[in-house]
């Protein structure tokens, strides 16, 4: 099975290697067995895979441990920072108040933050020339990460733990570029719709995303601020250890006393885990009730998962409709125009979009990353999502061919791939069908069985492993 390659904002995920189509095995056991393989060969401490389709979970499984130092196993409901996956949330928040009336994504931002007017362009050759840009960025350009805003690492900025505060600075820096000009994955973009959500609600943002989206999909598990009994489920985030030969939880509490951690979070409780795993920062953000637009949301796979089946149910969860179908169109529609993403996807708003298949997700389908390596895929070709949380900081390139080739292994005989062709109602390798069986990190691979008939034979493994 081909794979993209990797890095910080790029995370390759097969769905079909999620899939048991003929193994004697339950789908689950075969599943976490792959799982394994990425746990016993030091890639990931612990890992939870899903796959669904638009009503039900056909499948879920976990491997290793969520932490090293008490070894508890990995739980399917471990809890996960989804880090960038937050602003696939985000934009579909955005789009209830397109939906509205209130606002359209071609509107300048202006128009709803004043801060943002007469902003300018630096010259690309001396920072210090400023010049008035084509057109005032675009509600679409700050969803789709063509605006040109300053980069929120920006050493300029300060960090105020208020959206309000933070967005005024965006809008007082020059643009880096003219709007519409350059792709540049940038988190002031997505904050500054979050305001704007604020803004046009008169709502915090974190209060709109749980009362319209969070809530009525039941996602109880999903919060900008884990609380004690779910700070108990965090897996913990691995590295690499010294000798660069096995795997460490991080702990960026461990030389935190006890009145310090008090003091500086002004009597307000975080769980221990949270900030071993994240530091003193989440003592600010539960103070001030912080939430990031752009990659603050915590979550499990089934959680994920419910938003995901929201997307791929159009907009409708349960009979009820809560966003409109034109809107999740637009979610998952390439918003970049022209300028370059990567060589296989385009952005919409807030999505990842497959413009080529370079994994075995079709063209079209539609998701988000995660800063470690979590990732979610909607599906519409297919009708399924795909949920991988996995929680690692430093994994080379390598690491990260296999812990995804690894589910592609020569004895799951009918997978599809990459480079498969069409027959009728099945997909043949070009490399089967000339007699030879394509090798690489991911093994041998055959391939026979398009998307269709492997979903329908996972439905009827798992209905028979029931009975």
């Amino acid at each position: 099975m081909k794979h993209l390659r990797l890095n910080s904002f790029h995370l390759s995920i097969p769905i079909a290697a999620l899939m048991l189509l003929t193994s004697p095995l339950r789908a689950e056991e075969t599943i976490k067995a792959a799982l394994q393989q990425s746990v016993d060969h030091h890639i990931a401490t612990g890992v939870v895979g899903l796959v669904a389709d638009k009503d039900k979970i056909l499948d879920i499984a976990a491997a290793g441990v969520s932490n090293q130092a008490t070894k508890a196993p990995m739980q399917k409901d471990s809890l996960f920072w989804i880090a960038s996956m937050t602003k696939s949330f985000t934009a579909a928040a955005f789009m209830m108040l397109v939906d509205e009336g209130r606002v359209k994504i071609d509107d300048p931002v202006e128009k709803y933050l004043p801060e943002f007017k007469n902003q300018m362009v630096a010259d690309k050759d001396d920072p210090k020339k400023l010049h008035p840009p084509a057109h005032p960025i675009t509600i679409k350009e700050v969803l789709s990460h063509t605006s040109g805003l300053i980069l929120a690492g920006d050493k300029s900025l300060k960090r105020t733990n208020s959206l309000k505060d933070d967005v005024a600075q965006f809008g007082a820096a020059p643009l880096r570029q003219e709007p519409g000009t350059k792709f540049e994955y940038n988190n002031s973009g997505i904050n500054t719709a979050a305001r704007i959500i604020e803004v046009l609600s008169g709502a915090p943002y974190a209060e709109f995303l749980q009362k319209r989206i969070l809530d009525p999909l039941g996602m109880k598990d999903t919060t900008f601020w884990p609380t004690e009994e779910q700070g108990k489920r965090l897996a913990y985030s691995a590295r690499f250890t010294a000798d660069k030969k096995g795997l460490e939880d991080i702990d960026f509490a461990k030389d935190l006393k006890p009145a310090l951690i008090e003091k500086l979070g002004h009597g307000v409780t975080v769980p221990h885990d949270v900030l071993a795993n994240y530091g003193m920062g989440k003592l600010e953000e539960y103070y001030h009730h912080y939430a990031d637009g752009a990659g603050g949301l915590f979550s499990t796979a089934s959680d994920v998962a419910k938003f995901a089946q929201w997307l791929l149910n159009k907009g409708e969860w349960k009979g009820k409709r809560l966003l409109s179908e034109e809107s999740v169109r637009q979610l998952g529609a390439v918003q970049s125009g022209e300028v370059m993403v990567n060589p296989n996807e385009g952005y919409g708003l807030g999505m990842f979009v497959k413009k080529r298949q370079d994994e075995s997700v079709s063209v079209g389908s539609f998701g988000h990353r995660g800063a470690r390596r979590t990732v979610f895929w909607v599906d519409p070709t297919n009708q399924l999502v795909v949920v991988l949380l996995v929680q690692r900081m430093d994994m080379t390139g390598e690491q990260q061919k296999e812990i995804y080739g690894s589910f592609s292994k020569p004895r799951w005989k009918n997978l599809g791939n990459s480079d498969r062709v069409r027959n009728g109602n099945h997909v043949v390798s070009p490399w089967r069908r000339s007699g030879m069986m394509r090798t690489g990190f991911s093994g041998a691979l055959p391939v026979v069985a398009s998307f269709k008939t492997m979903r329908d034979r996972l439905r009827a493994n798992l209905a028979g492993s029931a009975e």
